[in-house]
């Protein structure tokens, strides 16, 4: 049985605010988390286009990070190892799938949609009633959730951070509810492993890296505002741009690039699919 959670991450944004502030925060932490021979290296960023969703733009990223799993999957894994991401971006509507590099039985799967509400929505992505019955709802409190102490930064602490642009924040207890503008993501979260004896630990920790990730990501969106807002939708590809230039050439490529002339189309029904902001 697949394990299904839905992630709520609220922001103090609108959700044309957030489109700017999630490709700005993706292209910078990529930038800052890539190290020499490790990080994500963009392999397709092109537009697409779905009869359904419209308009949007389709990447493929290779995620190396051996180094950084815990040693016990260390060892059961080749030094040359990377999970591949391939994300259609329909926004506000998105969907990520993720595979292994040597792990056929390895898959995730993310939903998302983003809405201008507190979370309020019990049925954003419109689920199943068998998907709801397995589904897991977990409400991320950007300003109050504890976060790895390896990661915490004074002026991303958003208990006391103030926007100088836009006079937002600090985020006060209770802000979800007092504040606005205010916007929601919603995540849902499908992780296979479908190895006997591996399986619970394997999923388990997946969506607990998965909430750390969002966690991180969204404080820096709204930390970084002021660094971002009043940029364009132009503007924040051309920086995406660079960064990605820049994050690729950190990273040692032994195989030919994937480069296909088109995207590949839009699963319609996705069950398959590590992870994505988007």
């Amino acid at each position: 049985m697949v394990l299904i959670k839905e992630y709520r991450t609220c922001m103090p944004l609108t959700v044309e605010e957030y489109q700017i502030g999630q490709l700005y925060m993706i292209a910078r932490h990529s930038n800052e988390q890539t190290e020499s021979g490790e990080g994500v290296e963009t392999v397709v960023n092109v537009a697409c286009e779905d009869s359904t969703h419209g308009k949007g733009q389709y990447t493929e990223k290779r995620i190396h990070l051996s180094s950084q799993l815990p040693y016990w999957v260390q060892s059961l894994i080749p030094k040359v190892f990377y999970v591949t991401e391939k994300a259609w971006n329909y926004y506000p509507f998105t969907i990520t799938e993720y595979t292994c590099s040597f792990l056929p039985k390895f898959t995730i799967s993310i939903r998302t949609k983003f809405e201008d509400n507190n979370g309020s929505n019990d049925n954003c992505l419109n689920l199943s009633e068998t998907e709801l019955a397995l589904r897991e709802v977990d409400v991320i409190d950007i300003a109050y959730d504890e976060i790895n102490p390896k990661h915490y930064k004074e002026e991303e602490d958003l208990r006391f951070f103030q926007s100088k642009k836009t006079g937002r924040g600090p985020l006060a207890e209770g802000w979800r509810d007092t504040i606005t503008p205010i916007m929601c993501s919603y995540k849902v979260v499908e992780a296979s492993f479908e190895v006997w004896g591996l399986q619970t630990k394997v999923e388990d920790i997946i969506q607990k890296s998965i909430r750390n990730i969002l966690l991180l990501g969204h404080r820096q969106a709204f930390a970084w505002i002021d660094e971002w807002y009043g940029m364009s939708l132009t503007d924040v590809r051309l920086y995406e741009s660079e960064m990605q230039r820049q994050t690729n050439s950190k990273i040692v490529i032994d195989d030919e690039l994937l480069t296909p002339s088109s995207p590949p189309k839009f699963p319609m029904s996705p069950s398959r699919g590590w992870f994505s902001w988007s």
